[in-house]
This record gives C-alpha cells, sequence and structure tokens, in this order.
C-alpha cells in the first residue's frame, strides 16, 4: 500500500502517478516571465486533484512547490474508509498529534499523511470531534487546536461539516 500511497512515495513515485504541464503565465515579472513556460500544472490521474504554481521564473521550483501543494491538496480532498474496530492510530498520525515526542507541523511534508488519517477518522466518528479525540487519546480541546492551528486543515474539516449540515469549527 505504501508503494502506492501518493502520500508516503517520494517525488518522483509521486510524479510517476500524475501528469505535468508546463505554461506561460502574465503578471508582475516583467518581459522575462512570459517568454518561457515556467508556470507548472500537476494532475494526479488516480485521484484528479490538481495544483499549480507560477510565482517563481524557475520551473524546477514550481514544479517542486506545485508537488507539496499537490500532497496537501490529497490529504484534504481524498477520503479512505477507516474500519475503527479495533483501530490505532498510525505513526505517521501520531507524529502529527499534540504530545508526539517530536511534533511534525505542517511545514513538513510528512504533516499530511498524518492529516488525511485524522480526516478519516473524523469522517469514520462522523464529524464528532469528542469520539474522535477520545479514539486518539486527546481531549476534545487538543484536537480541536491541532485542527484550529492550520488554516487548511481547519478548511477541510468546516467543508466536510457543512456538507453533513453541522455547524463549522471556529
Amino acid at each position: 500500500m505504501a508503494e502506492d500511497d501518493p502520500l508516503l512515495v517520494d517525488d518522483e513515485a509521486l510524479l510517476a502517478q500524475c501528469r505535468v504541464e508546463r505554461f506561460r503565465v502574465s503578471g508582475p515579472g516583467g518581459q522575462h516571465r512570459n517568454k518561457v513556460e515556467s508556470a507548472v500544472r500537476i494532475t494526479h490521474l488516480p485521484t484528479g486533484v490538481t495544483t499549480q504554481a507560477f510565482e517563481s521564473r524557475s520551473q524546477h521550483e514550481n514544479r517542486a512547490r506545485a508537488l507539496e501543494r499537490l500532497r496537501a491538496a490529497i490529504a484534504l480532498e481524498v477520503r479512505r474508509p477507516v474500519d475503527l474496530d479495533g483501530y490505532e492510530p498510525s505513526e505517521r498520525l501520531r507524529a502529527i498529534l499534540p504530545g508526539a515526542r517530536q511534533q511534525v507541523r505542517a511545514r513538513n511534508p510528512a504533516f499530511w499523511a498524518g492529516a488525511a488519517e485524522l480526516l478519516d477518522v473524523l469522517v469514520a466518528e462522523r464529524l464528532a470531534l469528542a469520539a474522535t479525540a477520545a479514539r486518539l487519546g486527546l481531549s476534545t480541546g487538543q484536537l480541536s487546536r491541532l485542527i484550529t492551528g492550520e488554516t487548511a486543515l481547519l478548511a477541510a474539516v468546516n467543508r466536510l461539516r457543512a456538507d453533513a449540515g453541522l455547524h463549522p469549527l471556529r
């Protein structure tokens, strides 16, 4: 499973699962920016998730940024079923939880693999924070702070809650 999981494979293996497009963009940067196809759009073919980057005049920098964004987008948008019977959090999820020996933060690419599992467990628990926190050995406040501490994660949780007719987290 890990060799196919887009959140766990290295960049080259992830790119092998994707369509990469290069294109030109207009905007600040002067005449050099529009002369080369430095913008990058990456589509993950198995999930259909697409990201792009065009901030830099360097295609390589834009590709790296688009890949980072792709991992985060897959984590936030693609849900996998979780069997709660006998469920134990994986090491990647434990690494992002409060109280972890060295808690992985959102700037670390490994954060998104843990965040994806967190969202999967939350969905399996019908978006109930108290039940999810108890399952993960956290207080509701700890789980809430983890979610609200990362803007993209909070937005994903609130989209899921809105789809289920629940009030958003703040």
